[in-house]
C-alpha cells in the first residue's frame, strides 16, 4: 500500500492545486505518480513534472531509446511502478520483448542497433559506477551525439529521482508489482 496519497483537492493549498492543474494540462494529461509525494513541496512538484515532460517527450532520442534507458534505471533500482509503466511504453515504442526480458533478468540484451547499444551500455555503466569510461563515452558520442548523450544522462538522473520517490513512498503498489523484477536479495 502507498505510504502517501494525493491530498484531496479541497485540502490542497492553492500552490498544490496549481501544480496539479499544470500537470493535468500538460502532455501526460494526468498527475504523474511521483507527484503524489512531491506535491508536499508544490514547487518541487511543478518543476519535477515539467522536467519529466521535457526528458520523456522532447529530446532528440527516439522513444525506444528513452524507454530503454528508463527500463535500465527501473531495473537498477527495482522500481516496480516505474518498470510496469515504462515496459508498456517501451513495447509501444518498438523495443523488442526479448530486450525487455533480458533487462528484467539483469542480463545484457542482444542489441544490433548501435544507438540502442550505446544507450544501454552508457546507462548501465553510469548507474553501476557513476562514471562512463573513455571508450564507452566515445561510443556514446558516435552513436548519439553530444546532445543525445546529455539528454541520456538527464533521463537517467530524472528517472533515478522518480524511482527513489516511488520506492521510498511505495507509490503504485501493489497494483504495479512486476513479478519479473522479483529480486530476493534486494527485498526490504
Amino acid at each position: 500500500m502507498p505510504r502517501l496519497d494525493l491530498p484531496p483537492e479541497a485540502a490542497m493549498t492553492p500552490e498544490q492545486r496549481a501544480a496539479c492543474a499544470e500537470a493535468m494540462a500538460g502532455i501526460r494529461g494526468r498527475v504523474p505518480a511521483p507527484m503524489i509525494a512531491w506535491i508536499r513541496n508544490p514547487e518541487l512538484a511543478a518543476r519535477g513534472q515539467k522536467l519529466g515532460e521535457l526528458l520523456r517527450y522532447q529530446t532528440t532520442l527516439e522513444p525506444r531509446l528513452s524507454e530503454l534507458a528508463i527500463l535500465v534505471c527501473a531495473r537498477h533500482w527495482t522500481s516496480h511502478h516505474e518498470w510496469t509503466a515504462h515496459k508498456r511504453e517501451a513495447l509501444k515504442a518498438g523495443l523488442a520483448p526479448e530486450v525487455i526480458a533480458a533487462i528484467a533478468a539483469r542480463r545484457v540484451p542482444a542489441l544490433a542497433d548501435a544507438r540502442e547499444r550505446a544507450a544501454y551500455d552508457v546507462a548501465s555503466a553510469l548507474l553501476a559506477s557513476g562514471r562512463v569510461p573513455a571508450p564507452l563515452y566515445r561510443q556514446g558520442l558516435d552513436a548519439l551525439g553530444e546532445r543525445g548523450m546529455v539528454e541520456l544522462v538527464g533521463i537517467l538522473g530524472y528517472y533515478c529521482l522518480v524511482a527513489l520517490t516511488l520506492n521510498a513512498f511505495e507509490l503504485g503498489l501493489p497494483g504495479s508489482l512486476a513479478p519479473e523484477l522479483d529480486d530476493p536479495e534486494h527485498r526490504a
